[in-house]
């Protein structure tokens, strides 16, 4: 069985292709890329596939019997990207898609969530075999935020006291090779989450601990939030996508006490201290 994962090279898809590569032989993964150059460092066959580019979907996926669709990064674009992948799959010859949603998505408030739920919808309608991933957020996505945080003497958002179920990105990884390796998938939707939730006063108290220097969590308005990114120079659309997540949150977007991420993996999901910890080393 050939395995194929879109997005190899970004953060989730290096840490898929390496644990797979512990489950299958390296000669049954392809790793889809835009730049199969750089993928050298897999070890793994690297195949041009370019969301954006139909011509080169088509070519990449044959041959492939399961294809991991790691969703894109262009929002406002990721629709049409991933319809370009599932089209492409099928005229292939691909036997099965799995698909790396959101939490919730059909229900969240999360600007991020049309676009899953198009894709969702496109691939039910696709007459392929399909496992839906709705991944919760990766705790990386806070922990980045810990060296700026220790610079300022504080953290800020707007996320107020909502509860975030999130995750190691290498939880999630797992969880979606188990899926890629294994039988009983097929037509299974999968709310992932972290086993604990926490808050950003967490967060805060936690890397309080571990650093030695209190570092009190401060929750601030939307605008404001949005405002202070932009001026640490994120892209304007960023930066206000950022504040929206940050208020989704704390209207608890965020949080699932489901456990089906550790089910899935056979074990508890990375706490917040191991993921603190690793930020600061």
């Amino acid at each position: 069985m050939t395995i194929a994962i879109t997005g190899a090279t970004g953060q989730l898809g290096q840490l898929v292709v390496e644990k797979l590569k512990s489950k299958v032989a390296a000669s049954d993964i392809v790793a889809l890329v835009r730049t199969p150059a750089r993928a050298a460092s897999l070890g793994v066959t690297a195949r041009e596939a370019d969301y954006t580019k139909p011509e080169t979907l088509e070519s990449a996926l044959r041959g492939v019997d399961t294809l991991l669709l790691i969703s894109g990064n262009e929002i406002g674009q990721r629709a049409t990207q991933h319809a370009n992948v599932i089209a492409a799959a099928k005229k292939s010859g691909v036997k099965r898609i799995v698909y790396t949603s959101l939490l919730r998505a059909d229900s969240s408030p999360l600007n991020l969530a049309p676009e899953h739920v198009q894709t969702e919808s496109d691939l039910k309608a696709s007459g392929i075999a399909w496992t839906i991933l709705r991944n919760g957020w990766y705790t990386e996505n806070y922990t980045g935020s810990i060296a700026p945080a220790l610079g300022l003497g504080a953290f800020y958002g707007s996320a107020g006291e909502g509860k975030i179920s999130s995750a190691a990105r290498a939880d999630y990884a797992e969880a979606a090779v188990v899926v890629l390796t294994s039988e009983g998938h097929d037509g299974k939707t999968y709310e992932l989450a972290g086993d604990t939730a926490w808050t950003l006063s967490d967060l805060a108290a936690e890397v309080s601990a571990q650093a030695g220097k209190e570092i009190p969590y401060r929750n601030i308005p939307q605008a404001d939030y949005a405002a202070a990114l932009k001026q640490a120079g994120l892209p304007d659309g960023f930066a206000d996508a950022i504040a929206s997540w940050d208020v989704g949150a704390s209207q608890n977007a965020l949080f699932d006490d489901g456990h089906q991420l550790s089910t899935l993996i056979g074990r508890p999901t990375t706490s917040l201290k191991g993921s603190v910890k690793s930020a600061l080393a």
